[in-house]
């Protein structure tokens, strides 16, 4: 007995593109935002020895961060600093260049190091 299915087209509705213009500005009005709240901290660039989650967790830790949303960006691909953090659920580490809106009002607190803060601003100008 021959089996039919049906396929199913189902219309996506596209919003569209989003310009680079107000791409960046939502990105500047979201870091002034965090900005104003005080969810910003800005840190000496560090670097751990070994991938070691307690070690991150150490250094979330003195900042009370341990039960929020975190997000750390970097100047550049750290992967002791990355494969530290991936254990953690509310945590993520990104590069400047990769960091977007939805990480940024998705996270609690931003933890900036000082080598990214100067490609932030490059590419928000």
């Amino acid at each position: 007995c021959p089996t039919e299915f049906k396929i199913l087209k189902v219309k996506v509705k596209r919003l569209g593109k989003v310009n680079k213009k107000v791409k960046k500005l939502a990105r500047k009005s979201a870091l002034a935002y965090k900005a104003k709240n005080k969810e910003i901290l800005i840190l000496e660039d560090f670097n751990l020895s070994n991938p070691k989650t307690s070690d991150y967790l150490n250094i979330i830790k003195a900042f009370g961060l341990e039960t929020k949303k975190t997000l750390v960006v970097t100047s550049d691909i750290n992967n002791n600093i990355y494969l530290s953090s991936r254990n953690l659920k509310n945590s993520k580490v990104v590069i400047n260049s990769e960091l977007n809106t939805y990480e940024i009002t998705d996270a609690n607190n931003i933890l900036i190091l000082e080598s990214a803060v100067e490609g932030i601003e490059s590419t928000l100008k």
